[in-house]
Parts: structure tokens; C-alpha cells; sequence
């Protein structure tokens, strides 16, 4: 089991005891079979001669139309089950809502879980961390997408608002420590040496911080975590905004088990990842493939190959040269519906030692 629906495991939603009149966080459930049989023999017009079931006649105003790609985008999510990685209160959870604004949130421990969620069919689609305008890339989820075969089908952008949140009763001039993931701590750390607050300390997610600190009552210590994880846990807030950029975004990849029919109406993103041989102008013959037909690349991201981590290459010289062998990310202005890109994609493969495409996707043009 991937996901955890029990009350033992390291991040489920806090039990409904002691919470006051607050909102408790969502229990993980697991997905219902849902039947492959669309209508039962009984809503047949009877059997023929032969014993076999004719179904019934129909008036054709009433039949069901063809699926078109705006079904299968599904954007309020009524009735998805979106799995995310951290507790109940987490960023991703936010995240998650704005993706799919009716889903029902499925809180996971690692990534990978969610990951493995969304392949065993505990979940409908994963919503996870790709890159931080201050912090970078989360490498660990560039590396999962190409482990699992999930495919993005859409990208949401967030704006980070750390807040700082300690139990009823304590004041900032109390607190000696903060206890946060390690990004929200680099994030925010001008702000707290501003506040006296010493000392850091790091936990896997913003939200299990704040649901530490209030299990165990701490009295010195604070969270920086997001506003509805104060609402969750019970936490006072003792400070807003406590960022030291304001312009602090974090994109999100939403992943299912198919990809969506991509489109030529509105923009669109397509994320692949390749490899190349070694060799002078390798890269630059890579990016020509996209530069030749005015295809603008949003972003570029190299990894270091795990299945086969070294290179050896002969350059004459008393002893072999190990090089690393490098995967290449990349995120393209382009839909895979267009012929120009499709043009492009073929000319790549035809030089590239492997060529992946993970998704292609709306861009997200929302505000953060």
C-alpha cells in the first residue's frame, strides 16, 4: 500500500480530538472500483432470438457525445482524488485545490508515494513541486519522472506566503527556534535573525512542522509553514509574509496515468527529456533543432544519467577519461499538436541515444 490509511503512519491527517471548533485535516481514503460495464442487461431492450441482448433504442438527442479534450482536462476536478507529498496544511495541498478546485486531496509521505499512488490507482492524479523561483529545481522529481511513466498534464504556479505560527499564548520574544522544511528556513532567513529567533531547524514539510509543534506543545518554538496550516493545527500566527523575497513562486507538475490530447487554440508547454553522444557540438545541434524553427525553450535542466553515471572516452591519452553521461530536461513553447514541433521532436530522435516526452500541457497563466 502506498499511501497510508491508517493512523499510525508518519503523515496522516491529526484525529479529530482536541481540535475545538477548528477544521480538521482530510482522512486518506482509498479510491472505489469503479465498474467497466457503462450499462447493466436490464437497461436493454431484452434478448433477440437467439438468446442475445439487443439494447434498447434511444432517442439520439439523448445519446452521449464523443469526449473532446476539454473533458479530459477536467479543470475543477469534481470527484478526483489528487495525491500531493506532505501533512494535511502543506503548500502542495494548496496547490493541489488551485489545479483541481473540487478534488478531494490525498496526502502522501514521500513523492514517490505519490507517484505510486496515482500508478496503482489509489489516486486519479499527483500535484507535486518542480521548481522555486528562489530555490531552484527539486532535482528528486526530475528524476522520479523519468523512473515512473506518468505524464504531466497540466502545471500550476503558487505563490509562497510563509507565515510564522507557534501555540496559543506564545510570544516572538519567547521563541528561540524554527522549525521548518530547509527551503521554507533559507527562504526566510534575514527575517528571522531580524526577530531574534536563533536557531533552525529542518523537518520534511512546512506543514509537519506546525503539526509537530502543536502535538508536542512546544513553548520556544515556531513554524514556518502556510496560514491554513495555523487553521489545521490549532496555531496562533505570529507574524505574515515573513519571506525574504516577495517574489517567491513554486511551480507545480500535475501527473496522470494518461496524457491529455494536446491543442493548437491555446498555449501549450511540452516537457521532454534526452541524451546525447559525446562530442563538440552535440548540444548546440540539439538546441539548433528547436532555434531553426522559432521554438522558444522555457527552460533547460541537465541531470546526471543514474543508469549509466560514467562515460569513458579514448583521447589519446596514457589513461581512459571518465565524463559523467547527462540527461537533458527541457520545457518547450510549443504544442505537440503542431506539426512544427512534431517536425522538430522527429529531427531530434534522429541523433538523440533516447528521446522521452513526459507531457504536453496548457501553460498556466493565472496569477500566482
Amino acid at each position: 500500500m502506498v499511501v497510508s490509511t491508517s493512523s499510525t503512519a508518519s503523515s496522516p491527517p491529526i484525529p479529530k480530538g482536541g481540535g475545538g471548533g477548528r477544521r480538521q485535516p482530510p482522512r486518506v481514503l482509498s479510491i472505489p472500483v469503479r465498474s467497466s460495464r457503462r450499462r447493466s442487461l436490464s437497461a436493454s431492450g431484452g434478448p433477440d432470438r437467439s438468446g442475445v441482448p439487443v439494447p434498447a433504442s434511444r432517442d439520439p438527442i439523448s445519446l452521449p457525445r464523443p469526449l473532446t479534450s476539454a473533458d479530459l482536462m477536467e479543470p475543477s476536478g469534481d470527484g478526483l482524488k489528487v495525491a500531493y507529498q506532505g501533512c494535511p496544511g502543506a503548500y502542495s495541498e494548496a496547490a493541489a485545490k488551485k489545479a483541481y478546485p473540487s478534488c478531494h486531496t490525498v496526502p502522501c509521505e514521500y513523492f514517490e508515494t505519490a507517484f505510486q499512488a496515482v500508478e496503482g490507482c489509489l489516486a486519479d492524479r499527483a500535484v507535486l513541486p518542480l521548481e522555486n523561483s528562489l530555490g531552484g529545481s527539486i532535482h528528486r522529481n526530475y528524476d522520479l519522472l523519468l523512473r515512473h511513466r506518468l505524464h504531466i498534464v497540466g502545471e500550476v504556479r503558487l505563490a509562497v506566503r510563509h507565515c510564522l505560527l507557534a501555540n496559543q499564548g506564545v510570544k516572538i520574544e519567547n521563541l528561540r527556534s524554527a522549525m521548518s522544511h530547509p527551503q521554507a528556513l533559507a527562504q526566510c532567513e534575514q527575517t528571522l535573525t531580524k526577530l531574534g529567533i536563533e536557531h533552525r531547524e529542518a523537518v520534511d514539510d512546512t506543514a509537519g512542522a506546525a503539526k509537530l509543534i502543536a502535538e508536542q506543545k512546544l513553548q520556544d518554538t515556531a513554524a514556518v509553514a502556510s496560514s491554513l496550516a495555523a487553521e489545521l493545527y490549532g496555531l496562533d500566527i505570529l507574524a505574515e509574509n515573513i519571506q525574504d523575497d516577495t517574489d517567491n513562486v513554486t511551480r507545480f507538475m500535475m501527473l496522470a496515468r494518461e496524457p491529455i490530447i494536446p491543442r493548437t487554440d491555446k498555449p501549450f508547454k511540452t516537457s521532454i527529456v534526452f541524451s546525447l553522444e559525446e562530442g563538440p557540438g552535440q548540444l548546440f545541434k540539439a538546441l539548433a533543432v528547436f532555434a531553426l524553427r522559432k521554438i522558444n525553450l522555457t527552460k533547460m535542466e541537465s541531470r546526471p544519467h543514474k543508469k549509466r553515471p560514467l562515460r569513458i572516452a579514448d583521447d589519446n591519452c596514457s589513461a581512459p577519461l571518465k565524463h559523467f553521461d547527462y540527461l537533458f530536461y527541457v520545457d518547450l513553447e510549443a504544442s505537440m499538436a503542431d506539426p512544427n514541433a512534431q517536425n522538430a521532436l522527429g529531427n531530434l530522435k534522429e541523433f538523440a541515444t533516447f528521446l522521452r516526452v513526459l507531457g504536453s500541457y496548457p501553460t498556466d497563466v493565472s496569477e500566482a
